[in-house]
This record gives C-alpha cells, structure tokens and sequence, in this order.
C-alpha cells in the first residue's frame, strides 16, 4: 500500500475524519468504547452494511480504531478508538460546540454532542 499524501495539516485532519459516518463512528466509540458492528449499524441508523464497512476499514488504515477479531464460532469482532482516534475527541467537541453555538437548533437533524 503506498503512502497517503496531503496538501498540508488541515487537509490531513480533514481527510481522516470527512465522510458522513466518521465523526459519528468516533463519537460512538468514545461513548461505547467497545461495539460490535451491528451495534454501530443500530446506532447510527440511516448507514448502509457496505458505507458503515468502507468507513470502518477507512479509519482503521487511518489508525484511528482498532478492530479485534476473537477467535470464536461464528467470529466475533469489536471496535474500539485506538490512541489515535482518542486524540480526535476534543477537537471534535470543539467543532461540536461552535456548531451548538452558531447554527440555528432547528438546522440541526440530530445533536451528538448532548446525548
């Protein structure tokens, strides 16, 4: 696999946490910090198997989760944040207060940062 290459440190952030599910996968996890993918699903209600797997899959090449496989019948696997994606969590709540701050709360389908 080669290495990814940003414009620069924004675009890096940016690229790791862009796509519609990604800051509410994070958010999930740092809530939950162990779910199973039907449980991801669940909570996040409106995503498709295959988004919520290319998400998932984005963010573990990114290092920004881990995925533990137990070795069971039928196999289990959890998700949690790595180190990494723990890191993202008050840069999210920073970007989650602004919005709280300067967005009309009726523009707003669903608050993360209160639940």
């Amino acid at each position: 696999m080669s290495e990814k290459l940003y414009s620069n440190e924004f675009d890096a952030t940016m690229q790791m946490i862009s796509g519609k599910w990604k800051v509410m996968i994070l958010y999930e996890l740092h809530e939950h910090p162990m779910r199973r993918f039907s449980e991801l699903q669940r909570y996040i209600k409106d995503i498709s198997h295959k988004t919520l797997s290319n998400q998932l899959r984005q963010m573990e090449e990114d290092d920004l989760l881990v995925r533990t496989v137990y070795p069971e019948v039928p196999p289990r696997v959890e998700y949690s944040l790595s180190a990494k994606g723990t890191s993202l969590i008050p840069l999210l709540e920073m970007i989650c207060n602004w919005g709280l701050e300067h967005v009309p709360p009726q523009q707003i389908k669903r608050l993360l940062c209160d639940e």
